[in-house]
């Protein structure tokens, strides 16, 4: 519980946001049951609302942030040579902040009139309507965001200051880049969040009205400040991930990271074009057609930094020698199931069609592309790369293999046939739906049963045996083709690492000697 190694709190960051994965992923299940058929059969629509706005804000604030800053927690002292996370016990902080605001969220449900039911975006007038779980759900998130601020402090001042001697910023590996671009992103947007949500509380209980038209406020403002801080939130979500396929993939193509520079560049860039695209997701809201033009382009022009990086990776495998254990399978399969992600993306950036799509599940299709087949797997890949590194044993490649096929698949069968439910009208957050819609529903709901149980399968038959040490023993650099620091430490790796700063050849990949 007082664990200051960086390696204990990062794992204790990766168990804690699988468990809210499992949460969330249930309150899923729920509502794919529900939409299995036409018809209401097992919840109401208000629980129904409840279990579509918690399953959002517990997958994006409860799983995917933390199990990335899990994976910067174990990784990023390992890779450039420091002995651990520049504030030890600020960093334990940091963790158990989201033990009370993870209560918080799942006791919503408990509360008198239940969990908030206005959508994970907290959207006044249905925010101002809620009932005491409105609160809960609000100082939550406040702690969440605060334990983001401290974390990504931690990341930039370990990363600035605590580089080996001869690691310069161009020689780091591109999961620091990308951490590091992130955590700035994040102290940048997280008080903007926080500033949205206490206007909503002050408006819900002392007589303020920001946000209420009947005494002047604008709901519309509220989209704004939210947004604001919801699209730097969703690169927040994508680019440590890109900084995990960018090692995973040069690792199996046996090749350096081909652009690595414009990587570099590409990943600020795409920090810096996300505070102006924020609009995007507000065409409907009735903005004049200079700033309806103005977001539509800008939105546009934030995908050539991303197709450079898709380029990048794909110049990396050209005339590689290549080989497809598990880590590179995710790898190739984010790259594939993103990009589709990416256009659908593009898609709805042009004005027009937006209008038509807006809040069906065209929408809901676009974003999970983007979010589960984007951070989870990359995630799960990195998993499979860094994890014999973190326990000392091999998973078998075997049951890796049967869950990448086995999540593509059912993740294809999930969200795929959505995007023609949205096409053909169906609107999200609806509990049930005309007959027309009832097969694709179907299809849906079975795909995301064979994904739920296949995250089991993973945490039973890799997860828990590689935390038991049972496995065959993993050698110091498992993967042929592996550069870095981190391959330079046994497997498992130390309590104690580089205690003494190494210091590094020309390429800052291996340690020439240890400095006394």
């Amino acid at each position: 519980m007082l664990a200051t190694n960086h390696k204990d709190i990062g794992t204790l960051y990766l168990l804690f946001s699988f468990a809210m994965l499992i949460t969330g992923g249930l309150l899923a299940m729920v509502i794919r049951l529900e939409l299995f058929q036409p018809g209401l059969q097992f919840v109401n629509p208000e629980l129904f609302n409840q279990l579509t706005t918690m399953h959002g804000i517990i997958m994006i604030f409860g799983a995917i942030m933390p199990a990335f800053v899990g994976f910067a927690n174990w990784m990023l002292p390992l890779q450039i040579g420091a002995p651990d996370m520049a504030f030890a016990r600020m960093n334990n902080f940091s963790f158990w902040l989201l033990i009370p605001a993870a209560l918080m969220l799942v006791g919503s449900f408990f509360m008198p009139g239940g969990a908030p039911a206005g959508g994970w975006t907290m959207y006044p007038p249905l925010s101002l309507q809620m009932g005491p779980s409105m609160d809960m759900l609000i100082f939550s998130v406040h702690l969440l965001g605060a334990s983001s601020i401290m974390g990504s402090i931690n990341i930039i001042v370990t990363i600035l200051n605590m580089r080996a001697p001869g690691m310069t910023l161009m020689k780091m590996p591109m999961f620091c880049w990308t951490w590091l671009i992130t955590a700035y992103l994040l102290i940048a947007v997280m008080p903007v969040l926080a500033g949205a949500i206490t206007m909503t509380l002050t408006d819900r209980h002392f007589g303020t009205s920001f946000f209420v038209p009947s005494a002047g406020g604008d709901p519309v403002m509220y989209q704004h400040i939210f947004w604001f801080f919801g699209h730097p939130e969703v690169y927040i979500m994508i680019l440590p991930a890109f900084g995990m396929i960018s090692s995973i993939v040069s690792t199996f193509a046996r090749k350096k990271l081909f652009g690595y520079k414009s990587m570099v560049y590409a990943t600020a860039s795409i920090a810096i074009l996300s505070f102006i695209v924020w609009a995007h997701h507000m065409f409907t809201t009735g903005m004049p057609v200079t700033g309806q033009l103005f977001f539509m382009y800008a939105s546009m022009l934030i995908a050539v930094p991303t197709g450079v990086k898709i380029f990048n990776w794909l110049a990396t495998m050209w005339k590689g020698s290549m080989t497809f254990e598990t880590p590179m399978l995710f790898a190739v399969g984010f790259i594939f199931v993103f990009t589709m992600g990416g256009f659908t993306g593009l898609i709805v950036a042009v004005v027009p069609i937006d209008t038509q799509v807006q809040d069906t599940y065209y929408v809901v299709a676009h974003f999970h592309y983007v979010l589960v087949a984007g951070s989870l797997f990359a995630m799960f890949g990195a998993f499979y790369f860094w994890g014999p590194k973190w326990t000392g044993v091999m998973y078998r490649e075997l049951h890796g293999q049967v869950h990448f096929w086995g999540s593509m698949i059912f993740f294809n069968l999930t969200f795929f046939p959505m995007h023609f439910l949205g096409l053909a009208g169906m609107p999200r957050r609806y509990a049930d739906y005309p007959m027309q819609f009832a097969d694709f529903n179907a299809v849906s709901s079975v795909g995301a049963l064979g994904f739920g149980l296949m995250q089991i399968y993973f945490f039973v038959f890799v997860v828990l045996p590689m935390l038991r040490g049972k496995g065959e023993p993993a050698p110091q650099k498992p993967w042929e083709g592996a550069e870095g620091l981190e391959w330079e430490i046994p497997s498992p790796a130390p309590w104690h690492t580089f205690e003494n700063p190494p210091r590094l050849d020309a390429t800052a990949t291996r340690i020439v000697a240890r400095t006394a």
